[in-house]
């Protein structure tokens, strides 16, 4: 019998997204090996578990095809599912999936680091402080998703397309980044591995896309898939991005401050310290714009968009007479 991967992470069937996330967050950390040394063995197992059960259920193509062919058709070779099932086409037929992602990368992702100290154990940390990720499965689908033997071939010349997670800050300043990735060889009859490493430049936008011709599955002798790689923008808990403007947002200003004026300073993405003097009267709609503290613009070098400031007041929830006197006076 087949995993089962909604049991392994404790919701039902219909769990929404949102659902899946929580329940991996408070599985990992419940079998994180590192909080279990006296069941270090059976917490690396279970560990993975939870990391492959995250992996399918949060990928809506990988859960179709596994809600309706279980474990053994998502790892076997499950049919291909008509194209309003599979999004944009549908999945490709014939493909195998075999999970080989790093629970490490994965609990990363939701936590900021490999936490607890390190695991200390089996798992790889993908490519340690760059931030890589562990091997991504076979190179025949999303996310993983690999052909599982050469009988796919057709298939495998459909590119290997993959997300590059990175924050705000790394998109910001520019970062190198590795990625591990594990293709199959016709010529050598085996899988190998093989790191990219590459070079985000600053002001580079969610959705771009960088191609590696030819660097994935290798389905006839001398000719492999192309392997792409998509940008993906991480939510930041202070600044939100449009185009190469940035958006901030000033919480719990005191109405006097709003009607009389004040100074704050916030810490930008490149870790400097500004000053922002608001000499105007703040009003519901108001907006602050400081030029050229924005995003780099990665098509102008040394050019940046504007930050784009606006103001959260508190209101008094109840004023006393003479009070209410008093400002009437003074705005009359």
């Amino acid at each position: 019998m087949g995993k089962d991967y909604y049991g392994i992470l404790g919701v039902d069937k219909k769990a929404t997204e949102n659902d899946i996330k929580k329940a991996y967050k408070k599985q990992a950390m419940k079998w994180h090996p590192d909080k279990n040394p006296d069941r270090q063995a059976e917490a690396e197992q279970k560990f993975k578990d939870i990391a492959e059960a995250y992996d399918v259920l949060s990928d809506s193509n990988k859960r179709k095809v596994y809600d309706q062919f279980g474990e053994e058709g998502l790892k076997g070779n499950a049919p291909a599912l008509p194209s309003s099932a599979g999004g944009a086409g549908g999945m490709p037929g014939g493909f195998r999936y075999e999970f080989r992602g790093d629970p490490n990368e994965i609990f990363r992702n939701f936590f900021g680091s490999s936490g607890f100290g390190g695991m200390g154990g089996r798992f790889r940390s993908g490519m340690g402080g760059m931030g890589g990720m562990g091997g991504m499965g076979g190179m025949g689908g999303m996310g993983g998703m690999g052909m599982g033997g050469m009988g796919g071939a057709m298939n495998m010349k459909t590119p290997f397309v993959t997300d590059l997670k990175l924050t705000l800050e790394e998109l910001f300043t520019g970062v190198t980044k590795k990625m591990k990735i594990t293709r199959k060889s016709v010529s050598a009859g085996r899988s190998t591995e093989h790191t990219f490493e590459i070079q985000v430049k600053p002001g580079w936008k969610a959705g771009t896309k960088l191609t590696y011709a030819g660097e994935g599955d290798e389905y006839a002798q001398g000719q492999a898939q192309d392997v792409v790689f998509v940008i993906k923008e991480k939510p930041h808990d202070r600044f939100q991005r449009s185009g190469s403007d940035l958006i901030y947002k000033v919480k719990g200003v005191k109405l006097v401050d709003a009607l009389t004026g004040f100074t704050f300073h916030l810490e930008t993405l490149d870790k400097r310290k500004i000053s922002v003097e608001i000499q105007d009267v703040v009003s519901p709609n108001y907006t602050k714009i400081v030029r050229g503290e924005g995003f780099p613009k990665s098509k102008e070098p040394g050019q940046k968009g504007d930050l784009v400031i606006t103001f959260d007041v508190m209101y008094p929830k109840q004023l006393s007479l003479s009070a209410k006197q008093q400002i009437r006076n003074a705005l009359q």
